[in-house]
């Protein structure tokens, strides 16, 4: 058996639950793998074949020990504009979709990832299933691929997460139990109540109360636990606290970001800020450009907005530039679009380095890769080798600089605007403490690395806590047979 956790809205914590889930069953010895029917997130990973997957399903594999592949994300939907998506299915781009076209392909998308689930199934024994936003969309439930009608074709066992930090919880279980189908309504074996501040002891009443109105077990109410674990989409952006820490890195917010889980591991040392363009970046120590799932108009907005001409004074000022992926092209001298007829069109880059990105194909390239960064400037030689993955489906090509890694990327002369088009090269502790030692040092302050194993796994520490707030047993149960 295996089991099924749905939401009452978006960002209740579905994601964290399933990864508690994960690395509990797998420290007892208990295969499960992770799956999500469809996932809307910019925030993607790149599987070891070349998959596309959500950056949540593979944190997941990670918490349950198993390598992410595309059956653990078969739909994910990648906004590319106003009301429109790419969708990715098993891993490849499947076609660029307006939303009220989408649904026309429900029973073609529902049965790959009926398909997904039951070869994972297969495979590892279980799985440990999540929805997306909230389970009681009354006005989808014939087209909810990623609740209600991937349930009705596994019919797993529910777990129920509710919000606690955001109020309305008893409206929110309730509700939500109240408007689900009369055939999903009694898989619901229990819920559990997330991110509780203070003594969960407090809310006893709340939990008879619950139960009461409900009569389902409440299994757990979990406190408020941060973790260091990757956002799955914007959402979690506008819930980012400022911290104390003496370096400000400022990550420009474009309309279209995506793949910012790229810097979240630098927020342990640094004050990172997501600044919106057209916004003042005097102050910062590093401005990092995101990646986007459209390079053209996020880089007019630059423009426009005068985010360019603060990023041109930014780099007047000796302040280090990192351009990831569509960030990286904006740095460029120009980006041509080869899609556009009957002539190409030329969009002005920023022009602090010095290359040319041609988009001509819809097609991507998703690959994992190790690169060895190059000796120039004060940053990269101590980056040294590093993984990550690449999500292409444009070439840049240098008309003058010097490659950042070897095979890939741009660095300027005195190695303080670096473009590449590596995700995932803050993971890696020595990219992270490269860059950070030298913000330390150009204000005269210490910074103390971290190591590789302190820079991973914190699902330890997230199981611990579901092993101490959660009721476990019900829940074990039906992965014993």
């Amino acid at each position: 058996m295996s089991v099924f956790v749905l939401g009452t809205a978006s960002h209740v914590g579905k994601s964290t639950v399933v990864a508690a889930l994960c690395r509990v069953l797998s420290n007892r010895g208990i295969t499960a793998a992770p799956f999500k029917a469809q996932n809307m997130s910019l925030n993607s990973f790149v599987t070891q074949d070349g998959a596309e997957i959500g950056i949540a399903q593979a944190e997941q594999a990670s918490a349950a020990r198993l390598e992410p592949e595309a059956d653990m994300n078969p739909i994910l939907l990648k906004p590319t504009g106003e009301r429109v998506s790419q969708v990715v299915l098993m891993g490849r781009p499947y076609r660029d979709i307006p939303i009220l076209d989408y649904y026309q392909e429900t029973e073609v998308l529902l049965s790959h990832a009926v398909r997904a689930a039951e070869r994972l199934m297969n495979r590892y024994g279980h799985i440990v299933a999540e929805g997306a936003g909230g389970a009681a969309e009354i006005n989808l439930y014939d087209r909810d691929i990623a609740n209600i009608r991937i349930e009705r074709e596994l019919g797993l066992p529910i777990i129920l997460v509710a919000d606690i930090e955001r109020g309305g919880v008893f409206a929110q279980v309730y509700g939500t139990l109240e408007l689900l189908p009369p055939d999903i309504r009694p898989l619901v074996m229990g819920i559990i109540i997330n991110k509780f501040r203070g003594d969960p002891a407090l809310f006893e009443d709340g939990i008879r109360i619950i139960e009461d109105l409900c009569g389902v077990p409440v299994l757990g109410v979990i406190p408020f636990i941060s973790l260091p674990l990757p956002s799955e989409d914007s959402l979690s952006i506008e819930d980012k606290k400022a911290c104390d820490h003496p370096i400000r890195i400022a990550v420009i917010r474009l309309p279209q970001i995506s793949n910012f889980t790229d810097f979240e591991s630098l927020e342990r040392s640094a004050m990172v800020v997501y600044v919106r363009p057209g916004l003042p970046l005097a102050g910062y120590d590093c401005i990092i450009i995101p990646g986007t799932m459209n390079t053209v108009d996020d880089l007019r907005i630059v423009n426009e907005s005068g985010c360019a001409a603060e990023i041109h004074a930014a780099r007047e000022r000796g302040v280090p530039i990192i351009g990831i992926c569509g960030g990286y092209q904006m740095l460029g001298l120009e980006v041509i679009d080869e899609g556009v007829e009957p002539s190409y069109v030329h969009y002005e880059g920023l022009g602090l380095l010095r290359t040319v990105t041609r988009i001509s194909k819809y097609e991507k390239t998703t690959e994992r890769v190790t690169r060895t960064a190059s000796a120039v400037g004060p940053i990269l030689p101590s980056v040294g080798t590093v993984k990550g993955y690449e999500i292409q489906a444009d070439k840049t090509e240098r008309t003058g600089d010097d490659e950042a890694f070897y095979g890939e990327g741009t660095v300027s002369q005195d190695g303080l605007v670096i473009g590449t088009y590596l995700h995932g090269l803050f993971e890696n502790s020595s990219a992270a403490n490269a860059l950070l030692s030298f913000l330390y040092a150009q204000k005269g302050l210490e910074y103390v690395p971290t190591d590789e194993k302190t820079w991973h796994d914190p699902y330890e520490h997230l199981a611990a806590g579901i092993e101490r707030y959660v009721k476990l047993d019900p829940i074990l149960t039906l992965f014993e047979t």
